[in-house]
């Protein structure tokens, strides 16, 4: 008779049997296939792969002047499956640090977390950037530190106190950053800012590696194969920008003790010839083993010196947002030049009430942009919302607006290769149909007109809309980088974007701006040497009004298209148009006359007042 619990039990031995076995044979195939392992540990006993920094490109203005270059820094690398008897404390005092230090270092090199791809048998970074003094003083006694490799780089250094924003800055990769390309280790640097951030790929060049051999006691007794296995680095490309480091400080000297932004385009080519954002700071503070110390005093500064206003910050545009009104209420036909509304210190319209200066009235469009007339153009807003002939309903009217604001750059990123760039806001008839729940009309957003209500730009649009006038309908992206070394410029800086304004309404306008320059609200641009096209902003704010300026010189070839934006410094005509005359007059004519310098001097002496406010 047969057995069948035995059976049972045969069945389940073999099974646990089979299971171990296989167990053993998956944990022999994951650690000698799938995991390096034991391949890095035996390599490391007989190769020391060390990585050749390659030297980051270098970065240089539009005329040749060096802003950005490298020095030589040494790092120094820790292998932690060699640490045979290290004496830390010896260890601690050669490189003046604490013992807490030390430990609290190793901790964090062994933390997946902070250390993604850590692993014992490779070279890991404990301390960067020692001087080069610190660098001989601890060499004379690397050889009692088991373990402990030296590892020459170079850091940046910055020769101007000009252009943080823009230049940027470098510091140690991040583990987001090591994740999302494994190009970089632990302890690598990245470009965090600006320019370095955006060209980091062409400005880091390409690692190299060399591979010493080790004897049994792990000394090195020089080159693997005599070095055939080798890689030289291949260093980072160099960058020609288009700023002009003379223009671009000055625009930092008049911008001091101010909030706001300057920004100017050379019209032909899109090529930004300075940007500046105050209050800034200056970039050789954020190099060396102090920069995370300086970063985050910076970034704890209530008045954000951080923070790119010229790219990042969202303004009403104000006044100077009634040359795209006028291009738009001209081309679909609402007005011509000729076309002249009343003006009785403002827009009146039952109980709305849109006040204005003393001019006179009426007015046509060419006098209406010279004196800055609010009337004027919230009667052109209004007929092209309440034209019944021309669109069905308000709301088809709205987004034919918004179509024409979206074509001359505003309402989206304009794609400057900067990091960090914001779109601004143009409204839709779908945003005031959510706003008013449908219950609303021209009248409601009549603010929209004279660059108040919902409309928000960057100070780079601002210019931008200056360099699409000069060209009379189109614009290039604007762009910071104007050469790369060895490479072609992107497609995208070169590529012309016509506006749907006809060049013949572009040049009404033209001719407003240079009445507002003669004869209007931009007087003190006007000059001898060159014709100077402006408009002036008045922005209403909470507190004082902010100061605006958009303008272009000369009027014909135009050289210079240029934004002014100072957050709180009232009438048009205070700040913005002075500040740009002079900066229109430093890059046309390569100097400041000797009554201009004093000007210079004393706006950049004139502080204004922002209390504990913080934007």
């Amino acid at each position: 008779m047969v057995n069948y619990d035995l059976e049972k039990r045969r069945f389940v031995i073999g099974g646990v049997a089979a299971a171990i076995i296989l167990i053993y044979i998956v944990r022999l195939f994951t650690l000698q296939i799938m995991s390096d392992d034991y391949k890095k540990n035996a390599d490391s006993n007989a190769f020391l792969k060390k990585i050749q920094f390659p030297a980051r490109g270098a970065i240089s203005d539009r005329r040749g002047k060096l802003l950005v270059y490298n020095q030589p820094a040494y790092d120094i690398m820790v292998v932690m499956s060699e640490q045979w008897g290290v004496d830390t404390l010896d260890l601690c005092a050669s490189l003046g640090i604490t013992e807490e230090f030390y430990k609290k270092r190793m901790a964090e090199i062994k933390d997946p977390l902070r250390n993604p791809g850590y692993s014992r048998h490779t070279q890991q970074l404990f301390m960067s950037q020692l001087s080069a003094e610190e660098f001989s003083t601890f060499q004379e006694k690397l050889f009692r530190f088991p373990g402990f490799y030296i590892q020459k780089r170079s850091i940046r250094q910055y020769n101007y106190p000009y252009a943080a924003h823009i230049l940027g800055d470098v510091g140690e990769v991040s583990p987001t950053d090591i994740e999302k390309d494994d190009y970089y280790q632990g302890g690598d640097y990245i470009g965090k800012l600006g320019v370095e951030r955006y060209y980091e790929k062409q400005l880091r060049g390409e690692k190299g590696v060399e591979i010493l051999l080790r004897d049994v006691h792990g000394r090195i007794k020089g080159n693997y194969q005599e070095g055939r296995f080798d890689r030289d680095p291949i260093p980072g490309k160099n960058l020609t920008l288009t700023i002009d480091l003379e223009l671009q400080a000055l625009g930092e000297r008049l911008m001091e003790g101010k909030l706001g932004s300057i920004v100017a385009i050379e019209p032909a080519t899109g090529e930004i010839l300075c940007m500046v954002s105050a209050p800034t700071y200056d970039p050789r503070i954020m190099v060396g083993r102090q920069r995370g110390k300086n970063h985050l005093r910076l970034s704890r500064d209530p008045m954000k010196p951080l923070l790119n206003r010229a790219i990042m910050g969202r303004y009403p545009p104000g006044s100077t947002f009634k040359t795209s009104q006028a291009l738009t209420f001209l081309q679909e036909g609402i007005i011509t030049p000729s076309t002249a509304f009343p003006c009785s210190h403002g827009f009146n319209y039952g109980r709305l009430h849109v006040g204005c200066h003393g001019h006179a009235s009426p007015t046509p469009l060419i006098p209406a942009i010279g004196t800055s007339c609010n009337g004027y153009f919230c009667w052109g807003l209004h007929y092209m919302f309440s034209n019944r002939k021309k669109y069905k309903t308000t709301q088809e009217a709205m987004n034919v607006w918004k179509d024409y604001m979206v074509s001359m750059g505003f309402g989206y990123k304009l794609g400057v290769d900067l990091p960090g760039e914001v779109r601004g806001f143009i409204p839709n008839a779908d945003y005031y149909d959510e706003h008013y729940r449908g219950a609303w009309k021209g009248l409601t957003v009549i603010s929209i007109s004279i660059g108040q209500g919902e409309v928000d730009l960057t100070p780079l649009q601002i210019a931008n809309l200056g360099a699409t006038i000069a060209n009379r309908g189109y614009y290039l992206t604007p762009h910071i980088v104007k050469e790369i070394q060895d490479e072609p410029l992107d497609t995208t800086f070169t590529r012309k974007h016509y506006t749907r304004v006809d060049r013949r309404n572009y040049e009404v306008v033209v001719q407003g701006m240079r009445r507002a320059v003669e004869q209007g609200t931009c007087r003190s641009a006007n000059n001898a040497w060159y014709a100077v096209c402006g408009k002036t902003g008045t922005a209403q704010n909470r507190g004082h009004d902010h100061s605006a300026f958009l303008g272009f010189a000369p009027m014909e070839n135009p050289q210079i298209a240029i934004a002014v934006y100072v957050e709180n410094g009232g009438w048009g005509a205070d700040y913005g148009v002075p500040l740009g005359a002079l900066m229109m007059e430093q890059y046309i004519r390569g100097k400041l006359s000797p009554e201009s310098e004093k000007k210079a001097e004393m706006f950049q002496n004139k502080r204004i007042s922002y209390g504990s406010q913080s934007r």
